[in-house]
């Protein structure tokens, strides 16, 4: 085949560098998560999943899947094309409406997932405001930075959460340009929060647009489970907000919210929007029912549970001379620091514990923070954190890893 030995040769430059990724074939169990069988090749073993982005467990949750049993019963199973062309169902435009109500928006959209939602939104906004500067957080998601990158937008990237070098930056460029600053509420490598207040201040000094991604916050934090934007009362000043359906909602999609007029100019100019199939009903009905109850005290509750099980996880590391990272948000980050051993370290926990977490090397961080990133949730108890603990200390030292100081 032709150039067949490029291929090759970048696989083995990705295996060489301890980058390349195995595929771990899981099957949930209804009403069992984080139980789930993996398939390996000697058989299928019971493990036990604690890289999950479905955070609250509402992949399993039986409102949300007897909504969708109900869609696929009425709808069929796809949407049938665009939105543009018969895609829109009335699952999609009670989907959007309630995305905007919940972030206190006149608009939203739906894309097919959150790389999406900012992809086709930042690349947008450059052909809507010709001579747009972007100011992009040093940390923000690849999707954030492929938009920008595709936008033609001039960009500059700040220092991560340093308000300071963003006003030096935004300080030497001409103040007739419309700009945009795009960032995140909680990083997800880390565990920690941006400055949402200081960069909106920043924002309505340099008339500058605000860009705000909380994936991994919305069904998370604030009162609804709105974000971060909402639990420190900022909605109002983000411009445009933009989340998931496939994490804390625990089924598919991304979408934005913002003025009824910035949506609408999106929707018709967005190439990621316009010409892509849409959700499938049965996703905007689960979607659907999972952002209303988390909306509500059954919500507010689980994200209470969450928290505490996510700031006990992290008390057991510390306990044990884990060298876990600082983190003020669910997620758990355990520093390992080399990319081979935090392989091994995974690769023995799934094959000899039945403990599956998956290491993040890099380009997903920065080579010597390599890690494994745990999200327990309301499903984890504590006897499953003890033995998690337990099997982490046993491999630690089998692999001459220091413990924290």
């Amino acid at each position: 085949m032709k150039h067949l030995k490029a291929f090759e040769d970048a696989l083995t430059d990705i295996r060489d560098e301890g980058r390349y990724r195995v595929f771990v074939d899981l099957q949930r169990h209804r009403g069992n998560f984080p139980k789930a069988t993996a398939k390996f090749e000697d058989g299928e073993r019971e493990i036990t999943v604690w890289c999950s982005n479905d955070y609250l467990g509402m992949g399993q949750d039986d409102d949300v899947l007897n909504s969708m049993h109900e869609a696929i019963d009425s709808f069929g199973a796809g949407s049938g094309g665009t939105r543009n062309i018969s895609g829109t169902t009335r699952y999609h435009v009670e989907l959007e409406r309630e995305l905007a109500d919940l972030h206190g928006k006149t608009g939203a959209l739906l894309f097919t997932s959150g790389y999406v939602a900012n992809d086709a939104t930042l690349s947008t906004l450059g052909k809507i405001l010709p001579g747009l500067i972007i100011y992009s957080d040093a940390l923000n998601h690849a999707s954030m930075i492929e938009g920008i990158r595709r936008s033609g937008a001039d960009r500059r990237i700040f220092r991560h959460n340093d308000v300071e070098h963003l006003r030096a930056l935004m300080e030497n460029d001409d103040p007739s340009r419309p700009k945009l600053i795009a960032f995140e509420s909680v990083y997800s490598m880390d565990g920690d929060v941006g400055p949402l207040k200081e960069l909106c201040d920043l924002a309505d000094e340099f008339d500058a647009l605000t860009y705000l991604d909380e994936v991994h916050a919305v069904g998370m934090y604030g009162e609804e489970g709105a974000g971060v934007a909402q639990r420190e009362q900022l909605m109002d000043r983000i411009d445009i907000i933009e989340g998931t359906l496939g994490k804390a909602y625990g089924v598919m999609g991304g979408y934005i919210a913002a003025h009824d007029t910035i949506i609408d100019a999106i929707r018709s100019m967005a190439s990621g929007f316009i010409f892509t199939t849409s959700t499938c009903p049965v996703m905007a009905a689960g979607a659907l029912a999972s952002v209303r109850k988390l909306r509500t005290e059954d919500g507010r509750s689980l994200r209470a549970d969450h928290q505490a099980k996510a700031a006990l996880l992290k008390e057991k590391f510390r306990n044990a001379g884990l060298p876990v990272m600082d983190s003020v948000t669910h997620i758990v980050p355990l520093l390992v620091g080399d990319p081979e051993k935090c392989k091994a370290l995974s690769d023995t926990l799934l094959f000899d514990f039945g403990i599956y977490v998956q290491p993040i090397n890099y380009p997903t961080v920065p080579r010597g923070t390599e890690r494994l990133r745990f999200t327990p949730g309301p499903v984890h108890d504590e006897v499953m954190m003890d033995e998690l603990v337990a099997a982490i200390l046993a491999v630690w030292k089998q692999l001459g890893l220091e413990e924290a100081a």
